[in-house]
């Protein structure tokens, strides 16, 4: 019976040492990172390196020893999957929250490592949404380094821990987006109306072209994003992260003869809204102008993304479904749409409230004759 060729190569040193050896499938020949007291010992290593491959588990120990500064500086260079506004958060965040980490080889990240690290970083005075962001951005990476063979699997397991649990945000009402529409300049009043009551967000809204708007169909089209990089003030026009992104929004009747009147006063030859020297709207410009109105209607506790969600909110109490919901919001994903839905779910506390009112009046003429819904 012919003997089975061993896998590897063992060879004696001169210090009565063994060093144990084998080809990758890449065709490198790689080392064992210690040698061995005896050559059984080698013979094992092999076996186990041999068993790793033959499953597809294998991965390289030396490319492992990447330390995962230099590896996650190299992802965000070369994915064109990350976006100029993420890139520049996650830079700053290599630098504010994962400096720890950055000297660390990628093997040596174990699930222990990871979860210290996140304990310590929620102990220090950094945000909770800079820290969830810095964990999305090290899951990224790590499985990224996964799926090119460096380690075996990603060691962010810490549950929860990308999420951040967002506050119940204000809604406007209408009466309050008069207040604030009476109250800024004559010239953003219009981008609050199309904040709130088309729900775009105020980077779409300074994105916006004049030859987006349709005043006969009474639609407005969003097809670019303006983005604005905190490194070197740059501003841009860049495309939505989803195909969901651009999208047709029809515009509510009673707000389209004010667009009508922005067009024909405040508009540039091009843009929809401009700034003083007739250049595109920078976003900060437009907050500042909001932050002051909101001081005179005496409604600080609003943001200008508030009014986002104050749209969607009244479009769900019109009674839009969440595929409404999701192609007005411009998401490929339920998930956001869904948070806007509980208005109309709240129904159903209502009438268990009309149960109770029953059970503890026995009396059903003391009910309320209907069920509406709060405004």
């Amino acid at each position: 019976m012919a003997k089975r060729r061993q896998f590897g190569y063992i060879r004696k040193l001169p210090s009565g040492r063994f060093q144990a050896s084998f080809v990758d499938p890449a065709g490198v020949r790689q080392y064992a990172p210690d040698t061995f007291k005896a050559r059984p010992d080698a013979s094992r290593w092999l076996a186990l390196v041999e068993a790793d491959i033959s499953r597809g588990t294998w991965t390289n120990d030396q490319r492992g020893k990447e330390l995962f500064g230099d590896y996650a500086t190299s992802v965000l260079r070369d994915s064109s999957q990350i976006g100029p506004r993420w890139r520049e958060t996650c830079e700053r965040n290599l630098r504010l929250h994962l400096v720890p980490l950055v000297k660390t080889p990628l093997r040596s990240l174990s699930p222990t490592v990871v979860r210290q690290w996140h304990a310590e970083a929620l102990r220090g005075s950094g945000g909770r949404t800079s820290i969830a962001q810095s964990y999305r951005f090290m899951r990224m990476v790590m499985n990224t380094a996964v799926r090119e063979e460096l380690i075996q699997r990603n060691p962010c397991q810490v549950p929860g821990a990308g999420l951040v649990q967002a506050k119940e945000r204000p809604i406007a009402t209408p009466a309050e987006v008069i207040k604030l529409v009476e109250a800024i300049h004559p010239k953003y009043r219009t981008a609050v109306l199309i904040a709130a009551w088309c729900a775009l967000r105020r980077g779409e809204i300074a994105g916006l072209l004049v030859s987006d708007v349709d005043l006969a169909a009474g639609t407005i089209t969003v097809r670019k994003n303006r983005v604005e990089l905190l490194k070197g003030g740059t501003a841009f026009d860049g495309d939505p992260k989803t195909e969901a992104g651009r999208r047709t929004i029809a515009i509510p009747p009673h707000v389209v003869p004010l667009v009508r009147l922005h067009l024909a006063e405040f508009a540039g030859s091009e843009r929809l809204f401009v700034s003083r020297d007739g250049t595109a709207l920078r976003g900060n410009t437009l907050y500042q102008a909001f932050k002051r109105a909101r001081a005179a209607a005496k409604l600080e506790h609003l943001t200008f993304h508030d009014l986002r969600h104050t749209g969607q909110t009244l479009a769900a109490q019109a009674g839009a479904t969440l595929a409404d919901l999701m192609r007005r919001l411009g998401h490929a994903s339920m998930v956001a749409a869904k948070r806007y839905l509980h208005v109309v779910d709240g129904r159903d506390a209502e009438i268990a409230k009309a149960l109770s009112d029953l059970a503890e009046h026995g009396d059903a003429a003391k009910l309320p004759r209907s069920i509406t819904m709060r405004s």
